[in-house]
């Protein structure tokens, strides 16, 4: 379906929400029929030529965007970044508690392309900023009943972030046209933010004073504090998500693989998101005991993840658990158990990574 590999995670099929193996995640570039989906509500069918974006809100003069407008009018930029998603890695947390309702989105919640398109802060300077703004927002197209009554997708990021450089309106992905189930015909892309940001079916953009009041702004894609209750959290609780926290995880070995004795190549991928880098991985192959320093492969751009590997001695046949932990340009290090990062809505789980292997 939607042309992804025939080996997808496929954790719900309407609204189509899907993974791909640890084995599709091995390559710097993720391959479109591997890149991970995450949907809200079903995925719209849209007319390319009865499409436009509007502009409008705290601008000095609204404006709307066909696709044909976008590419003629600006510049048109490519830059590869990594997509993840505020719930990658929640699978992790169902061994310290249940979080019902939540799609258990193991490792592969999160791909890396080129995407290219024009820059937003140029199609924002083209209308003009208006005193008092602080924040832009994003209006989709899809319509999601998780909010009641349903609404069209949206979400907004502060102004500073759609101002920069790296953030586009996009209408390509891997070179080729942006595929439907990726948002075409056009996108928001947010590089070093969760990708709930990354507004797809992209149908208005709204300059504000103050953040969206959409539910996926307001409500959902918030940590919450342990003991609250989801199903009764308003507008403004908790903590509301922007940039990704670091994060890695272990690509090989797979989970449960068997690996002979002696050195084993472990390798997997880390992300720091907005403007920190990833400095350091380490390996360890004795359940935390010692540790080895990764070798990371060079970062395709400052918004993309990076590749790493590392040979780590694994003696003794049996059971063994190989971990990583990555560190990043503020010196900051993963946390080491989800028991601490544990929330309602299982979003940032970015604890060591685990994986149980058997030496033969």
């Amino acid at each position: 379906m939607w042309r992804k590999r025939d080996d997808m995670i496929v954790h719900e099929t309407d609204p189509y929400n899907a993974e791909p193996p640890r084995a599709g995640l091995h390559d710097p570039i993720t391959t479109p029929d591997s890149f991970y989906v995450r949907n809200h509500g079903p995925v719209p069918e849209n007319d390319p030529g009865d499409w436009a974006v509007t502009v409008d809100g705290l601008v000095d003069e609204s404006a709307s965007f066909t696709p044909e407008r976008l590419r003629e009018e600006f510049t048109h930029h490519t830059l590869t970044a990594t997509m993840q998603c505020a719930g990658n890695r929640r699978a992790g947390f169902l061994p310290v508690r249940d979080i019902p309702g939540e799609d258990p989105w193991g490792p592969g919640a999160t791909s890396t392309a080129p995407w290219t398109g024009a820059r937003l802060c140029d199609v924002l300077r083209s209308v003009g900023i208006a005193d008092g703004a602080r924040h832009v927002e994003f209006t989709a197209s899809d319509v999601s009943d998780l909010a009641d009554p349903p609404q069209a997708y949206g979400g907004s990021i502060p102004l500073a972030k759609a101002l920069s450089s790296e953030v586009l309106l996009a209408w390509a992905m891997n070179g080729e046209p942006l595929p439907v189930v990726h948002g075409a015909p056009v996108r928001v892309v947010v590089p070093g933010y969760v990708g709930a940001r990354s507004v797809k079916w992209l149908r208005g953009i709204t300059v504000r004073a103050d953040p969206s009041e959409n539910y996926f702004q307001a409500t959902a894609y918030r940590v919450l504090p342990p003991e609250a209750d989801p199903d009764h959290a308003g507008p403004g609780d908790g903590i509301s998500l922007g940039s990704v926290a670091l994060n890695c995880d272990i690509l090989s070995p797979e989970e449960h693989e068997h690996v002979p004795g002696g050195p084993v190549r472990v390798t997997g991928y880390a992300y720091a998101g907005d403007d920190r880098t990833v400095a350091r991985v380490d390996v360890s192959g004795d359940d935390g005991r010692t540790w080895h320093q990764a070798e990371l492969d060079a970062v395709a751009s400052p918004w993309a993840w990076q590749h790493w590997e590392a040979l780590v001695p694994v003696t003794g046949a049996g059971s063994h658990v190989l971990m990583a932990r990555a560190w990043d340009s503020t010196g900051a290090c993963q946390p080491e158990s989800p028991r601490a990062l544990w929330n309602p809505k299982g979003y940032v789980n970015n604890s060591w990574a685990r994986v149980e292997v058997t030496v033969e």
